[in-house]
């Protein structure tokens, strides 16, 4: 069953020339344990990764020895691709919050939205928490997510009327 509709529901939300091209994706409440569900995950669905700390790419580490490096230690990065076409970019700023992006212009049309619901959904599940994306720069209300009270993603934004 599709989460959302492309056509009707959520092509205006994602249109690049209406805004940001990364809306941002914060899982709140987390600790070291749901940074390392996450990695978990990415390796269980087999989605092609790439673990980088500045220009060096490494294996894939464990998720405490990333939350406990120093603190003027370079930002590290996870890109994920749950498809060929749609890559998420984790950033690991602390175990209280997972957070990550992704590229609106790789989201054009249903099968990526799919994906992205998919993928948004898997996180959501596995963490049992709630994954909204909030536009580009931090929003106060997210545009869509996972809700895990209803178990689907959804939107969540309204668009003002003008």
């Amino acid at each position: 069953m599709v989460d959302l509709l492309w056509d009707d529901r959520v092509a205006w939300l994602l249109d690049p020339a209406d805004g940001g091209c990364l809306p941002d994706g914060f899982v709140e409440g987390t600790t070291a344990a749901d940074w390392q569900a996450v990695l978990d995950l990415v390796e269980e669905r087999g989605w092609a990764f790439e673990y980088a700390e500045g220009d060096t790419v490494l294996p894939l580490p464990r998720a405490e020895a990333v939350l406990a490096r120093p603190a003027d230690a370079e930002c590290p990065n996870l890109r994920v691709w749950p498809d060929p076409e749609v890559c998420a970019i984790f950033r690991f700023l602390g175990e209280e919050q997972v957070d990550f992006d992704v590229d609106l212009r790789e989201l054009q049309g249903q099968q990526q939205l799919d994906v992205l619901c998919g993928f948004l959904a898997a996180i959501g599940r596995r963490l049992g928490k709630s994954v909204p994306l909030f536009p580009e720069g931090g929003g106060t209300e997210p545009l869509l997510g996972f809700d895990i009270a209803i178990d689907r993603v959804r939107v969540m934004w309204t668009r003002s009327e003008e």
